[in-house]
């Protein structure tokens, strides 16, 4: 979720090129109708049915067969997979290797990820329902670009020396947390994995993986490919599963050191509780949002502005956490730019997520989708004047896909305006001048991202400082890359995934105090 540039990265990954050089819809069909779905558990250097011996369907969102049954790991399961990561941590077998075997290790690991590219990729869409040239270009592509930046920057990370007196010496050191949890979400579901994998491994934690129920089958892949690099039983492990029993066990465990989490702020608050109630566990939290898309009316490239707004909402079907749901424009340019957005949104190629040409495919789920279609009729019912879309589509399929939609006339105390929706849905609204812009851009429970769009760079630097959100974007839409650190304000959350920020919350500082004779 988040921080994700939809612009295709060039990462040099031959296997990903050689790919899409081939691609068509009658090769995509045949390569996932070869797929082998693995889905069990991967504990303690094996893969496992649940101990209860209970699944539960895998859907996809193309056209709503079920994929194969997953193991459905409650409390039992998530005791053997902590005992088996607390003792992997309290052997050294991973926390006390030198930096660079991490590195080299996951480096194996991420060779291994690009190996199989293809197949993750595949996996991604048939699970999610993400377009597969989305998957192939950017989702895997990212993924392991993320594990390859941890690896590399696993012996790059120095401790400090305090600037003391002669007669001591003070260390500061940074030390693995110990056991991590790592809650991911649907939307992105290897890429949200990788940006836990990625820092809680290059630090010498032992992890353990909640996939989201709607999109297991990457985690669970990507587990054995972990195993074949080299990372030991017990420091890479999945336990999926729904969120009530396996991610409710995993919080409340009293041997997990921490929680690193991306989902929903209702889920979020649970998490912060169950912290409370046990062994007060680290809680990193990345909740969500509702972020303010500003056009000022002395905008450049008020083409580039609506490209941006209409792919910054439609891009991944809208289940991006910082998609742009709220557009503030100018009143004076209001129309011309509403009627470029939808202009760009028709001409969105909409449909079968495994079509190489796709640009939009389905929403996850039937729940999700259902939610989606019941935003729309209350924006109606609200006396938003629905521009564009608000159908559902391709029902024919037996897929759940919704239509990009555009209301206009939305007042900022609307639901559809203040709470997260998660699919293709724009909410326009108007403003007289960038005081009242930002007023309204802040006028949310949510803090993740903004962005503006102005030529005036005073305008532009004085609404990105006032902005309370954890991401300002200036003449463009989600832009960042690895470097960045990503993460909110409010309650979109706190601490950062990304860059070497993102280290910190996977080790524990400690100071050694010396005294010398």
């Amino acid at each position: 979720m988040g921080g994700l540039s939809r612009h295709r990265p060039d990462l040099s990954i031959g296997k990903v090129k050689a790919m899409s050089a081939v691609l068509s819809l009658d090769s995509v069909r045949q390569r996932s109708s070869q797929l082998n779905f693995v889905n069990q558990a991967f504990i303690d250097g094996r893969y496992c049915a649940a101990a209860s011996g209970q699944t539960f369907d895998c859907v996809s969102p193309v056209d709503g067969r079920v994929l194969t049954q997953i193991a459905r790991c409650d409390q039992a399961d998530v005791d053997r997979a902590v005992a088996a990561a607390k003792r992997a941590f309290e052997s050294g077998v991973w926390a006390d290797l030198a930096p660079k075997a991490r590195k080299k290790t996951l480096l194996a690991f991420a060779d291994l990820m690009e190996k199989h590219a293809d197949e993750l990729a595949l996996l991604e869409t048939l699970d999610m329902g993400k377009p597969i040239n989305d998957s192939l270009k950017v989702d895997i592509p990212l993924s392991i670009n993320c594990v390859r930046w941890y690896a590399e920057a696993a012996d790059k990370v120095y401790d400090e020396v305090a600037p003391t007196s002669p007669d001591v010496v003070a260390m500061l050191r940074r030390e693995p947390v110990g056991v991590v949890a790592a809650i991911v979400p649907w939307n992105f579901p290897l890429l949200m994995a990788s940006w836990k994998i990625g820092p809680a491994l290059a630090t010498g934690n032992s992890l353990i993986l909640k996939p989201a129920e709607q999109s297991s089958l990457t985690a669970i892949r990507v587990a054995q490919l972990a195993a074949e690099a080299g990372i030991p039983d017990g420091v890479f492990q999945v336990v999926p599963g729904m969120g009530p029993e396996a991610g409710k066990a995993l919080a409340r465990h009293m041997d997990v050191d921490c929680v690193a989490f991306t989902g929903s702020g209702e889920v979020g608050k649970l998490l912060l509780k169950y912290s409370g109630e046990t062994n007060m566990k680290r809680v990193w939290l990345e909740c969500g949002g509702k972020t303010p898309h500003i056009v000022l009316a002395d905008t450049a490239d008020l083409h580039a502005a609506a490209s941006a707004a209409a792919w910054g909402i439609f891009y991944n079907q809208g289940e991006v956490c910082n998609a742009g749901s709220r557009l503030l424009v100018e009143e004076s340019i209001k129309d011309e730019l509403v009627e470029k957005v939808m202009q760009v949104g028709k001409s969105i190629r909409f449909g079968d997520p495994l079509d190489p040409a796709t640009q939009m495919g389905a929403i996850v789920d039937q729940d999700q989708f259902a939610k989606v279609l019941s935003y729309i009729g209350l924006g109606q019912e609200e006396g938003a004047r629905l521009l564009m879309g608000g159908r559902k589509a391709f029902a024919e399929t037996g897929g759940f896909y919704v239509e990009p939609t555009v209301f206009d006339g939305v007042r900022n105390d609307m639901r559809i305006a203040q709470e997260e929706i998660f699919g293709p849905v724009l909410s326009v609204l108007t403003f007289k001048d960038a005081e009242e812009a930002v007023k309204v851009g802040n006028a949310t429970v949510y803090g993740l991202a903004s962005a503006v769009w102005t030529r005036d760079i005073n305008k532009a630097h004085k609404m990105a400082r006032a902005l309370r959100s954890g991401v300002v974007w200036v003449n463009c839409f989600d832009g960042g890359d690895i470097t960045t650190p990503f993460g909110g304000y409010k309650q979109s959350g706190f601490g950062r995934d990304k860059s070497l920020h993102a280290m910190e919350k996977y080790t524990e500082m400690k100071t050694i105090w010396i005294q010398l004779h």
